[in-house]
């Protein structure tokens, strides 16, 4: 396995001089984690965060505690969860994906709120500017205009003869709707055929593979909070239902190639949620989460699966393995 980990993120942030809520005598400062997925979906993703926390003199039970709440990918349980942390007068609430950031603004204005991902936070309205986002907002953007084009371009160069896509998204999601949007612009330079598929429920995944059966030489897997915690339950594994098609599979995220995928392009998620602890400690420190500036990676990585690329029969070219960040093997 070999491995590159490095992200670079852009911004700074004003001190805030008076002393965090979490410090005028209430015990321990307390962290609301609303999680959209599930506890084993995103298990690596919250390891990272707390570690991080560790590390800057934040242990859960000693100095701070986490409150856990899991929407299980149940867009219906967000609000209630969200209404449900911002209730128990956390210090600071941590999320990930635009459903639930959108959930816990709703449910207060008052509590800080930090995003570990977000797919285009400003157009979506959760932020004022990247700059300056104001409220009680900030986090880190998942944001970016080419990558769609980058992932069909390294798709086509380990399918060289690739023509039909199939492309699996949330349409609940607005940034899953714009990937689609690219994806599909993408294709049309390259001169692929795109069939898409809907998936907003555990039910629909089955049904979603015999819509594209005979209709797709890959399958492109769009990034969603909601779809990732039903895509890593234990009653669905999307590769093995793509292996039985023989469906190469491209996804943002690593985790989503160690299970059996074929290739994914993204950022390095644990960085990204490392980060957004260090975001929380300056809130907890006494910054204003308002006057932290939205943040960005700079860096992706591509990650690939040989095991899995030799199962599909697909000989990956020593273009693409010098290209990859790490290789399963």
């Amino acid at each position: 396995m070999r491995r590159r980990e490095f992200i670079t993120l852009v911004g700074g942030a004003a001190v805030w001089p008076l002393a965090a809520r979490a410090q005028q005598g209430r015990g321990l400062p307390r962290i609301g984690f609303l999680g959209a997925s599930t506890p084993s979906a995103i298990g690596p993703l919250v390891a990272a965060f707390v570690q991080r926390l560790r590390d800057l003199g934040w242990r859960d039970g000693q100095s701070i505690v986490i409150e856990y709440r899991w929407a299980e990918g149940r867009r219906e349980r967000i609000s209630q969860l969200a209404a449900e942390v911002a209730g128990r007068k956390v210090d600071v609430i941590v999320t990930h994906g635009n459903v639930a950031i959108a959930a816990a603004k709703k449910a207060t204005s008052d509590i800080p709120i930090v995003f570990a991902t977000a797919n285009d936070p400003l157009g979506e309205g959760l932020v004022a500017s990247l700059a300056h986002p104001g409220g009680n907002v900030t986090g880190l953007s998942l944001q970016q205009t080419d990558t769609a084009d980058k992932r069909l371009a390294l798709l086509r160069e380990a399918i060289p003869d690739l023509r039909r896509l199939a492309v699996m998204a949330n349409p609940d999601n607005s940034g899953s709707v714009q990937e689609v949007r690219d994806v599909k612009a993408a294709a049309r330079t390259l001169g692929f055929d795109v069939a898409t598929v809907e998936v907003r429920r555990a039910e629909e995944i089955a049904p979603a593979f015999g819509n594209i059966k005979g209709r797709a030489d890959a399958l492109y897997v769009s990034g969603d909070a909601l779809l990732n915690a039903l895509l890593t339950s234990q009653q669905f594994d999307i590769n093995a239902l793509a292996m039985t098609e023989k469906l190469p599979t491209m996804f943002n995220q690593r985790e989503m190639i160690e299970k059996g995928g074929l290739m994914s392009y993204g950022p390095n998620f644990p960085a990204l949620f490392r980060r957004a602890a260090e975001l929380v400690d300056k809130i907890l420190r006494g910054t204003k989460p308002g006057d932290i500036p939205i943040e960005q990676p700079t860096k992706f990585d591509l990650v690939l699966n040989l095991r899995t690329a030799k199962a599909l029969g697909l000989n990956i070219s020593d273009k693409l393995l010098a290209l990859a960040d790490e290789v399963i093997e």
